[in-house]
């Protein structure tokens, strides 16, 4: 992205797309020293589908200009859409890849079978399955071996009643995990287990003890699955079954467990989190969703500094909102793809606003609280 001062002044005039929110530890960080590309140990990426749209240029100008400036070890951890832009940040050119997801990602459409109004998750599965073949192609190697930045894709692998993934105890095992979670997200944690799925190197400096959690490689053998597996969102896509190097079993969407990624960074050794977001409260799990006492801010967040698009600007976006999944079933696919390209085209003022903030020296008493 150009970085011309008319640029600069043409986003650091008027209301601001962009908020900036950090946690103490964070303020304090950027009170003292500041925002370096070296200060960045963590970078996750929640679920969403479409609404990852619209952090397309922020991610262009971190991962292709921004971050780049430092050597130093950056772990991008994401699940379902968040999967797939960190897996994109991973390749030989960022932020050409990222114009090229969020073209494929926009333009994506499946046709149903005769007879049906919606595609089977058959259906879905299979193009997405090719879709994932023709993006990543030929770059799997060289993305696992990236130098400086590890990747960490996230799944959701049945237990119990899920295991298996089959027709009839699917939904009844959603349902009871469901009520359960109404009681305690701990309850999740005997439906689901945390897979992650990782590049060799460093292991995820995060300590991971409120769920079930496995550790597993990403390798070229399993990255394909392991990808779809965290983008399968259930009825909408099919599980993915018996991953190479996994527990056997069913694995479906990363954010069911981990819709938002709040997990406790405070317990790495040090560096800071950087989280480019598409709204401001991070919430635990998908079924965390309608718990607005689960979506306060923890301790946990406290070294947490979080990009997200300012409410009143995203109420002037096509639709006035993000773009979301129900844009499937409740406008038809050119309206769709046009309201999407505008979005994707107004969000060019996230990253200006950031481009802005960097070049100003990153003012502390321009940052929120989370």
């Amino acid at each position: 992205m150009p970085r011309s001062p008319d640029l600069r002044l043409r986003y650091s005039r008027g209301m601001k797309a962009l908020h900036i929110h950090a946690g103490p530890a964070a303020l304090r960080h950027l009170q003292q020293q500041g925002l370096r590309p070296r200060d960045v140990r963590l970078i996750p990426a929640a679920a969403g589908g479409p609404k990852g749209l619209i952090l397309s240029h922020l991610d262009r100008h971190v991962f292709g200009q921004w971050l780049p400036q430092s050597n130093r070890t950056v772990h991008l951890v994401g699940a379902s859409i968040g999967a797939w832009r960190m897996a994109t940040a991973t390749m030989p050119n960022p932020a050409q890849a990222f114009a090229r997801l969020a073209h494929d990602y926009i333009h994506q459409y499946y046709e149903p079978e005769a007879g049906r109004k919606m595609p089977s998750p058959e259906r879905v599965s299979e193009a997405f399955a090719q879709g994932l073949k023709n993006f990543f192609g030929s770059d799997v190697a060289q993305l696992l071996k990236h130098p400086w930045w590890h990747l960490h894709v996230v799944t959701s692998r049945g237990r119990q009643i899920l295991r298996s993934g089959s027709p009839i105890r699917t939904p009844l095992g959603f349902a009871g995990m469901a009520l359960g979670n109404a009681l305690s997200r701990k309850c999740v944690g005997g439906f689901l287990e945390r897979t992650v799925f990782s590049t060799a190197g460093e292991t995820l400096p995060v300590a991971l003890r409120d769920l079930p959690t496995a550790h597993l490689a990403l390798t070229e053998e399993n990255f394909m699955a392991s990808m779809q597996a965290s983008c399968s969102i259930p009825f909408w896509l099919d599980a993915v079954r018996n991953i190479p190097g996994a527990v056997p079993g069913a694995h479906w969407d990363g954010g069911m467990v981990d819709y938002h990624f709040h997990w406790n960074y405070a317990s790495m050794a040090k560096g800071l989190v950087l989280y480019p977001h598409f709204q401001q409260a991070i919430i635990p799990g998908w079924l965390d969703k309608s718990f607005q006492r689960r979506h306060r801010p923890t301790s946990g967040l406290s070294n947490l500094v979080l990009l997200a698009p300012n409410p009143q600007w995203v109420a002037r976006l096509p639709g006035g909102k993000l773009p979301d999944r129900t844009d499937f079933t409740q406008i038809d696919y050119s309206d769709r793809v046009r309201k999407w390209q505008g979005a994707v085209s107004e969000s060019e003022r996230l990253a200006g606003d950031w481009d802005d903030w960097l070049n100003r020296g990153c003012p502390a008493n321009e940052v929120l609280p989370l």
